[in-house]
């Protein structure tokens, strides 16, 4: 090594040092999280944390990360906000995120590994939200530039190099914007984290019915959805504390410039962690050189489908049965009986034939009664009486039958046992009410 290269070398030690020197932390920078529900928001926030256990808001929480800068022993605590994934709740994000602090603002959008088959559609509604919001700002279209360009330098300037700090880069030796990258700007800073990677295990593939295949093409497709949009992409598990520790260096990296030394990571499909820049077309497609029973172009909801829910049958057909007051049923009962006194003084005692069923509603013998006689009648009056009376007696409605009646019921070869069809007697009134009524 010549002279003037160590001299070099040494001049930017001391660029370096004085950059980390003169960085201070302030608490005006915050982190926006958006997500449906049951993707794991709050209790992520409190891993990150390091509390125990997550405290749960409403509409719009609110949460802090400490920071510590080890080189100079600064402090600071950076906001966290979290809205609630009810869309109604998304009129709360003027609070968080305005024109006076734009450009300190992080978002992190969250979905859960237990729902693949839901991540375009609830990546594309977060980002929606986001993007209509911005527009509506009233910020000055060279802010709004500014902010774009920002980030499309962040995204060409990215390099794993080891070194705790980054080093300025002339716009003249960036690289240019690999293929699809940004191809949709917001010029806000994005975080996509997949939550509940605990669930990729054999159990998940059997419940899904997806093979190792299927994982790799959701990858392919998240990491596609980042590179389109700039964003860093982190699988996360609260359980087993996957990437925990390094989303949370990430975002202190990304907001305020502090070190942040891990590589990418793209081999242990549950503890992807891929910072924003890194990724192109070229890295992703090799996720293809494994799958092969799955098309590259294929559409991601024609592959990863929601599990079914079992097999339902829809009957337009089917009729549905009313129920009817004990005390109505006996009532009307009562006005069989009556009706059928009236035609049997009218008719002169000619019996009405009707075949009855075996209570199980199963096909017996088919045996002739004849429910008109006179003396049947005037039973199963006297029966239907004695039945209301004793209810209306009862509180509990179980008041007893007298044995006479019951005895009396019994001989007439009606059963009394729980279920038992009574529906001879409606059938006869139905034809009985039709001879009566007048023509």
């Amino acid at each position: 090594m010549t002279k003037a290269q160590d001299k070099e070398n040494l001049w930017l030690d001391i660029l370096n040092e004085q950059k980390g020197a003169a960085r201070r932390l302030v608490s005006n920078k915050s982190v926006i999280v958006f997500g449906d529900n049951g993707t794991g928001k709050t209790s992520l926030l409190a891993k990150l944390n390091g509390k125990k256990s997550p405290e749960y808001g409403v509409s719009l929480e609110y949460d802090y990360i400490d920071v510590r800068d080890d080189i100079n022993g600064d402090k600071a605590q950076l906001g966290v906000w979290t809205i609630n994934g009810d869309i109604g709740h998304t009129n709360l994000l003027p609070v968080v995120f305005n024109e006076d602090n734009f450009g300190d603002v992080l978002v992190m959008l969250t979905v859960s590994i237990t729902e693949p088959w839901a991540w375009p559609k609830q990546l594309k509604h977060w980002v929606n939200v986001l993007e209509r919001h911005i527009e509506s700002l009233p910020l000055a279209a060279e802010k709004k530039v500014q902010a774009r360009e920002r980030l499309a330098t962040i995204w060409q300037s990215y390099g794993y190099t080891g070194s705790c700090l980054k080093q300025a880069i002339a716009a003249d030796d960036l690289s240019p914007l690999t293929e699809d990258a940004l191809t949709t700007n917001l010029g806000v800073d994005l975080v996509v984290v997949v939550t509940k990677t605990d669930c990729m295990g054999g159990t998940f593939l059997k419940e899904n019915d997806y093979c190792d295949e299927h994982i790799d093409f959701m990858q392919h497709w998240i990491r596609n959805f980042c590179l389109r949009h700039g964003a860093a992409l982190f699988y996360t598990s609260i359980k087993k504390a996957t990437n925990c520790d390094h989303l949370r260096k990430y975002l202190l990296h990304r907001i305020y410039g502090l070190p942040f030394q891990t590589p990418p990571m793209v081999v242990n499909e549950d503890a992807v962690l891929i910072p924003a820049g890194w990724d192109t077309l070229r890295k992703i497609d090799i996720l293809f050189e494994s799958i092969h029973g799955i098309k590259a172009n294929s559409d991601y909801t024609d592959i990863i489908k929601a599990p079914s829910t079992g097999n339902v049958i829809f009957n337009r057909n089917l009729e549905f049965v009313e129920t009817v007051d004990e005390q109505a049923f006996l009532a009307h009962q009562m006005e069989i009986l009556k009706l059928l006194d009236q035609s049997k003084a009218k008719e002169g005692g000619d019996g009405i034939h009707c075949t009855r069923q075996s209570f199980t509603g199963q096909s017996s013998s088919m045996k002739t009664e004849h429910y008109d006689s006179p003396d049947r009648v005037t039973i199963l009056s006297k029966f239907f009486a004695e039945l209301r009376e004793k209810k209306s007696e009862s509180p509990s409605g179980d008041g007893p039958v007298s044995v006479s009646s019951r005895n009396a019921i019994e001989k007439l070869g009606i059963s009394l046992q729980p279920g038992a069809e009574l529906g001879p007697l409606s059938r006869i009134a139905e034809k009985k009410e039709d001879q009566v009524k007048p023509e």
